[in-house]
């Protein structure tokens, strides 16, 4: 038995009929279905969501709240024990552990670093807590699910997208930088692999090639301005995301280039939206939070209450949900960001991108 079942078997006498062993929102549920049952003494279930860092700005805009509403939906009465790690592998680390000392009894985790996370995962499993890997997955180690996006067609979509561009653009040859995620995360291993299944295949040459360390959008610059400095003779750049895309972008505006060649990013970040309205950011990835969110949402609660969720996919032997990702120029952020609410026109088209987002079909 879970040992959220153990820690919270009670009894309840409902309508003359004796209940046994409703657990955290489950109890609600059987006890009149939604918000407005409650359980004398029952313990409200509490679920661990554990996020790797705040400099993309996705986690605590996005992931956190939808994340959390769905929780408060589908379980009224869970608790979700946050935090957000900052980047560091040691602070998640300790995170994890607080966490499991609370009694959370579902762990949530997006590791900062995929191979220490390790050590937390174990540490849950010691003590019969599930864990959901979100986002990126961690590698040997007992994580009961895996909820994603298709990660090595991110890279192929970035890939596929800038060599598009610069053919359509007539450029035949020519050298590219190559900006990658971090070393210590799983997930930008992948966007590299399927950027290079692309790019290795196409008449273009990648120059210099970088690990950008915690995804630094200053390391970012700083690199990209060291290759200025030796040669501004690039064609493109392939930045893994938004955040090393605008300190590619910030480096060549620095350097003086004009035009900035195409420029791939991942995120949709708001600002990374703007650039691509203004011209100075070629492309982003959309990857639909909401759904990822609500989805890691889903499968927390029912293994909260005990359940075994059944998904369609497996990674590595882990039962997965892999999300599709979306290339989002500007000519579709109207039928892609803006369709989905992500963001609106208005937080899109500022006062400083009110003409280009006219000229883009925007407002």
């Amino acid at each position: 038995m879970p040992r959220t079942n153990v820690r919270r078997t009670l009894t309840v006498a409902l309508a003359g009929v004796l209940v046994a062993g409703l657990t955290g929102c489950g109890a609600n549920e059987a006890a009149g279905g939604g918000s407005d049952a409650s359980v004398e003494g029952a313990a409200a279930a509490k679920i661990a969501l554990l996020l790797p860092e705040s400099k993309t700005t996705r986690y605590e805009a996005f992931d956190r709240p939808l994340f959390e509403a769905k929780v408060a939906e589908l379980c009224p009465d869970c608790e979700v024990v946050y935090a957000n790690a900052d980047q560091d592998d040691a602070k998640q680390l300790q995170q994890a552990e607080a966490a499991l000392t609370e009694g959370v009894d579902v762990m949530v985790l997006d590791p900062v670093d995929s191979k220490a996370a390790a050590s937390s995962v174990n540490s849950a499993k010691s003590q019969d807590v599930p864990v959901i890997a979100y986002d990126r997955f961690i590698a040997e180690a007992p994580i009961d699910y895996y909820i994603s996006f298709d990660n090595e067609k991110v890279g192929q979509l970035q890939g596929q997208a800038l060599v598009d561009k610069l053919q359509a653009d007539g450029v035949t040859s020519g050298n590219l930088l190559m900006i990658n995620g971090s070393p210590t995360d799983n997930n930008a291993g992948l966007f590299k692999a399927g950027a290079h299944s692309v790019l290795d295949q196409s008449p273009y040459t990648i120059a210099a090639e970088f690990d950008t360390p915690d995804w630094s959008p200053d390391e970012a610059q700083a690199w990209t301005e060291g290759q200025l400095a030796a040669s501004t003779d690039i064609v493109g750049v392939y930045a893994a995301n938004d955040g090393t895309a605008g300190g590619a972008i910030a480096a060549m505006k620095g350097a003086g280039m004009d035009p900035i060649p195409p420029v791939t990013g991942q995120d949709a970040e708001l600002t990374a939206i703007q650039r691509i309205v203004a011209g100075s950011q070629f492309m982003t990835v959309y990857k639909a939070i909401k759904p990822e969110a609500e989805k890691a949402a889903e499968l927390a609660v029912a293994l909260a209450n005990g359940e075994t969720p059944e998904v369609d996919g497996e990674v590595e032997g882990i039962p997965s949900v892999l999300l599709e990702p979306v290339a989002v120029t500007v000519d579709n952020i109207a039928d892609t960001i803006v369709a989905d609410e992500f963001y609106s026109v208005e937080e899109i088209c500022t006062p400083e991108y009110a003409e280009a987002c006219a000229a883009a079909g925007l407002g």
